[in-house]
């Protein structure tokens, strides 16, 4: 018994250390503190995007413990100088998450606090937040309030867990699969595909509908497929369309759509993961007209509404259907089981484990309010007026007036190269988007659109303001002059 009580006290005295004491909490509070309050005032001063990668040898587990001053350091050289600057106003290539400060204190009181937002039994305050925060979003599409859903970790998983209710309410499983229809757009985001392969339905048959000038769902295309499909003796069963696409932030006619799935019997699933929190704004609320017509609706907080990457949300009417796939039950959860309780997020999802990343969205909007949140999306909108305004000042060409934030644009050869080619054109525009990312103070990205290669802009980032475009619109002038001239020689 001495022995083990030794062993014991030794133990405890090594252990004891993953509880730091007040004055070194202090400490490395402070030090983390200073590193945030340094990031912050720097932000608009950093480059978007760095082209290094990070040195492996520095980030490797060696079980050595080691200064907090020296881990911010390599931290700073291999975390936040190393490929996109997310927090950065300037990273206008891809959809941004955000990052708004009151999150960050939001994770920090979640995680100290380590409250589990799975079961209601073990953390009531912590689900019933993450369920009121369902029920706002309801609100705000216009859902039921029977509408059930959950705080997932993104659009991704969102879509993943509409689908596969719509899969379980349709009963589409074994010989049925190869002859059930999906029908879909190409512009949609490519997880959807992805998540349809994950949960069996990668033998289903896709039809993608075509779209208008806008980059929009074609809806009569829609019917017509429909009405084929049926007449040809196969299932159709859901329709999948855009409340905002990533190429070019397009929004499908939902209302149209939403009277075609209803009419013909399928699940009308909207993807609304970027667009859809530009309903709250003047401009373009009333481009979401029919999305209350759908069946489940996917969304991302963490872009609409600026927080830190990893809060995505998912709402369905159809709560029967979504148990069916995520309910479940075991003798050890038998004190939690009790069906006068509120919902459990777990019963929603595949997650068990649930980290309560509700808080970093309910902390903000109680503090804030939503006011900022809308005028910070208005703010967007004309930012991307401005943006193409000035471009076409400058010779290029743009794509569409966009519904949203995302938007295209490309040079015209034939005002530096006669009889210029396709395949010159896109050359030329990929030149000049190397010459952007080497650039690096603002991050665009590229895509190609039947053929054409050309430059995106993304705006969306809380810190994109109008200082922020002219400083990419200089860098753009200066890498355009780069590449003529380059181009010139190379030909």
């Amino acid at each position: 018994m001495t022995d083990l009580l030794k062993k014991l006290t030794a133990l405890e005295q090594v252990s004891a250390q993953l509880e730091p004491s007040q004055e070194q909490r202090d400490y490395y509070l402070q030090k983390i503190k200073e590193w945030g309050d340094r990031f912050i005032s720097e932000i608009d001063e950093l480059p978007s995007f760095h082209s290094k990668s990070p040195d492996v040898s520095k980030l490797k587990i060696d079980e050595q413990s080691h200064p907090i001053e020296d881990i911010l350091s390599t931290y700073t050289t291999e975390v936040s100088e190393t490929g996109i600057q997310p927090a950065s106003g300037g990273h206008l290539g891809y959809i941004p998450g955000g990052g708004i400060y009151l999150s960050a204190l939001g994770d920090y009181l979640a995680d100290v606090s380590n409250e589990y937002a799975g079961m209601y039994f073990g953390g009531p305050g912590a689900v019933t937040i993450e369920n009121e925060l369902i029920a706002w979003m309801s609100d705000v599409f216009g859902f039921p309030e029977h509408t059930v859903g959950n705080l997932t970790s993104g659009g991704s998983i969102a879509n993943l867990i509409a689908l596969t209710a719509a899969r379980d309410k349709y009963q589409i499983k074994n010989e049925k699969v190869a002859k059930s229809v999906i029908y879909l757009s190409e512009q949609v985001h490519h997880c959807t595909q992805k998540a349809l392969r994950i949960i069996g339905l990668e033998d289903a048959i896709i039809r993608y509908i075509a779209l208008d000038d806008y980059w929009r769902m074609d809806p009569d295309d829609l019917a017509n497929k429909i009405n084929e499909d049926k007449a040809s003796g196969l299932n159709p069963f859901l329709v999948l369309a855009s409340a905002g696409t990533t190429d070019t932030g397009a929004i499908d006619p939902l209302k149209q759509i939403g009277e075609i799935a209803k009419d013909q019997d399928l699940w009308y699933h909207v993807d609304g993961a970027y667009g859809g929190f530009f309903i709250l704004t003047e401009r373009a609320g009333h481009k979401f007209e029919g999305i209350n017509m759908a069946d489940s609706l996917c969304i991302d907080p963490h872009k609409g509404l600026f927080l830190p990457y990893g809060l995505g949300a998912v709402l369905i009417k159809d709560k029967k259907a979504l148990f069916h796939s995520h309910h479940y039950t075991a003798n050890y959860m038998q004190d939690a089981l009790d069906e006068n309780l509120p919902l459990n997020p777990a019963d929603v999802s595949p997650e068990l484990t649930k980290h309560f990343r509700g808080l970093r969205m309910w902390l903000p909007l109680q503090i804030h309010g939503i006011e900022p949140f809308k005028a910070c999306l208005e703010e967007k909108l004309y930012l991307t007026d401005y943006f193409r305004e000035a471009l076409v000042k400058r010779g290029f060409e743009v794509g569409p007036e966009p519904d949203l934030s995302v938007s295209y644009f490309w040079y015209p050869l034939s005002k530096q190269l006669e009889n210029a080619t396709n395949d010159e054109e896109n050359a030329f525009n990929q030149q000049l988007m190397q010459e952007i990312h080497k650039d690096g103070r603002i991050f665009l990205s590229s895509t190609k659109l039947h053929g054409k290669m050309v430059i995106r802009m993304a705006i969306l980032s809380f810190r994109t303001k109008k200082h922020t475009i002219d400083t990419c619109l200089e860098m753009i002038d200066r890498c355009l002059e780069k590449t003529k001239s380059n181009f010139k020689v190379n030909q």
